[in-house]
């Protein structure tokens, strides 16, 4: 399997602060892959450089061997890099259809055909009903598929996800659980931000743990439930062993 993406060694300061320690990791093509921790690790700090919305101190970003570390969004969402945002803010003056052609509109510069497009992937992420509403008028829920509809609108390589799953209750988590497994089955590589752990259990390939700007370990989620490192600065003893019986059950 080719590797998609890799960060080295990226540090990242805010004046005295140190958001980011020398943090690396790697996904390969078609793998999806998690990055957890408690809040003020960093991982939004991560995702933003390795998506153009800021740069490094240190470090770089190489995506297919590339050197993109510091590349524009608009520049970046063209070699085929897409993210969400943590908190949903969809354009709420236009329809459902409307808000993910806005992406659609990257590739195809026809309103038709970005439309059609934007029509498959609503289907895609379980929106196909509500096309025509108003993006006001979604749920939370809604809101999240919303944003993972517009990010693929882009057509992505690589997607990455700021907590897609939060503010979902667990059967909508378990919905959105086969939805984020089609994505990968399409080909296109995941990169997560996420704190629901028995999500990460059943979705992710390998882990990695930020933990005050460095990464702590890495390996497969049933190695990490029980990695004694994780489970003092993040898990605790409870989630664990959640997890561990996620992994098993």
């Amino acid at each position: 399997m080719h590797e998609l993406l890799r960060v080295e060694s990226i540090s990242r300061r805010f004046g005295g602060l140190l958001a980011l320690d020398r943090a690396s990791l790697a996904a390969e093509e078609g793998q999806i892959v998690a990055l957890v921790g408690p809040n003020g690790a960093g991982k939004t700090t991560l995702f933003a450089i390795i998506t153009g919305f800021l740069a490094p101190t240190e470090g770089r970003v190489l995506y297919r061997d590339d050197d993109i570390t510091r590349q524009a969004p608009h520049l970046l969402a063209r070699r085929g890099i897409a993210r969400t945002f943590q908190i949903a803010q969809p354009f709420a003056g236009l329809t459902v259809a409307e808000n993910i052609a806005i992406g659609a509109h990257l590739h195809h510069a026809a309103r038709g055909k970005a439309l059609a497009v934007a029509e498959t992937i609503a289907a895609e992420v379980g929106l196909a009903a509500m096309l025509g509403q108003s993006a006001a008028n979604l749920t939370v829920a809604g809101r999240k598929r919303l944003e993972l509809a517009r990010a693929l609108a882009i057509e992505p390589k690589l997607l990455l996800l700021d907590e897609v799953l939060a503010g979902l209750n667990p059967s909508e988590v378990r919905d959105m659980v086969p939805v984020i497994k089609a994505i990968r089955a399409r080909g296109i590589t995941v990169l997560m931000i996420e704190h629901v752990m028995q999500a990460v259990m059943s979705l992710a390939e390998q882990v990695y743990v930020l933990a005050e700007g460095r990464i702590i370990a890495m390996g497969p989620p049933d190695a990490i439930a029980a990695d004694a490192r994780v489970i003092e600065a993040y898990l605790g003893h409870g989630a664990a062993a959640r997890m561990r019986g996620a992994a098993h059950g």
